[in-house]
């Protein structure tokens, strides 16, 4: 079986949804499957220093990055859907992710031309929040360029059934799959230590320490969390806020303001984008985890919090009911979040025992290599023109 997967851009900068991507093209070949990633060099207001028009190998796939032409929100590659439409006859199946992408159109139009089957991953992206944030250009493109594709995809993978419970006033003919995220054991058994983090900041050592992990963006809900981690600060003097993730559109100085109004900001840190080792021991560093955004598709930050057995506060538009009995999931609300974050301060032996069960619960139904599996059992039904395994009901 050879995969083709098609993604805007894996710069680390975006974040959760490239990280995904990769491990789980990761993942699948380690199923035996050939996997061939194409992408642009793109990376926020920067380009990643990579070869380009070349394969190089990773981790057991390849990979081909393309440059690119942006404008405001979008990135269009004349090399990348000229080398589409000259070799994806070569692959068994496309797997598409991100909508309203001018770059994902030449794959679409690509698979159609050739007859190779595709599926879509939307990640998040067709979600009500995410539909109603600058809705009116996202309306036209919707109905012009993204519906009349997905509904020629052989199938849609929402990442939770929440998600497709909200796709499906969209009236999309392709069936939805549920395939989520997931994480690697190996990352977080045994468990990262602190020192790492506490080197590179050492003020923050002997303070009770919340982390927010993911993107500075207004769906992430941090306007919620300012005011909530304000009452908590008060309540716990020694609590301090962490808020690590990049600003890929420029919404840090209001992020910022948000905490200065709140009358909070000395008590909270702003660290960038924490990757790899660094971001595992401020995880292990953390007294409690939180993300209080509005919308999500399938968060690997809450995977990675919930792995690390940290108390994990979240909201329910997080897409993640599943975990409701090994984490703290509340409504999008600024006095339901403070709430939550109280209880798992206040009661730290509780919350210690809740988040050993979500660290266990991770490991049994979040890893990736059960994930590729499942999902291989979906490309090769779509291959062999087969019913669909896992639909979601």
């Amino acid at each position: 079986m050879k995969i083709l997967t098609v993604i805007p851009a894996i710069g680390s900068v975006y974040g959760g949804p490239s990280k995904s991507v990769i491990e789980l093209a990761e993942a699948l070949a380690q199923q035996g499957i050939s996997v061939d990633l194409i992408t642009t060099n793109a990376n926020g207001d920067q380009t990643l220093d990579v070869p380009l028009h070349t394969w190089t190998e990773c981790n057991n796939i390849r990979i081909q990055y393309f440059p690119y032409l942006g404008w405001q929100d979008y990135k269009w590659s004349f090399a990348l859907g000229k080398s589409l439409f000259q070799h994806i006859k070569d692959y068994d199946l496309v797997h598409i992710n991100a909508v309203f992408s001018l770059t994902n159109l030449p794959a679409y139009w690509a698979c159609q031309f050739h007859q190779v089957p595709y599926i879509v991953t939307p990640r998040g992206m067709l979600e009500p929040w995410a539909l109603s944030y600058k809705a009116r250009k996202k309306r036209i493109y919707f109905n012009l360029l993204e519906r009349p594709a997905l509904q020629k995809a052989s199938a849609i993978q929402v990442l939770a059934a929440s998600e497709a419970e909200r796709i499906y006033p969209l009236d999309l003919v392709a069936p939805l799959v549920t395939v989520p995220n997931g994480i690697h054991r190996h990352h977080f058994d045994p468990p990262a230590t602190a020192e790492r983090f506490w080197r590179e900041f050492p003020h923050l050592q002997d303070k009770q320490l919340i982390l927010f992990l993911g993107r500075i963006d207004p769906k992430k809900g941090l306007d919620l969390l300012a005011p909530a981690f304000a009452q908590i600060q008060q309540q716990f003097p020694d609590s301090h806020l962490v808020v690590a993730g990049p600003d890929n559109i420029g919404y840090l100085p209001i992020a910022k303001k948000l905490f200065r109004d709140a009358g909070c900001q000395d008590a909270a840190t702003f660290t960038g984008m924490l990757n790899g080792d660094l971001k595992y021991s401020a995880l292990a560093a953390a007294s409690v985890y939180v993300a209080p955004s509005y919308s999500e598709g399938f968060s690997i930050s809450i995977l990675e919090g919930l792995a690390s057995g940290l108390p994990c506060v979240f909201t329910d538009a997080c897409n993640f009911p599943e975990a409701a009995g090994v984490a703290k999931i509340v409504p999008v609300n600024q006095a339901q979040i403070a709430q939550a974050l109280h209880w798992c301060l206040a009661n730290p032996e509780d919350a210690s025992a809740m988040s050993q069960q979500a660290r266990q619960f991770i490991f049994e139904n979040y890893t990736w290599d059960k994930i590729a599996a499942n999902l291989v059992e979906i490309y090769d039904a779509i291959i062999q023109n087969q019913p669909l395994p896992h639909l979601h009901a």
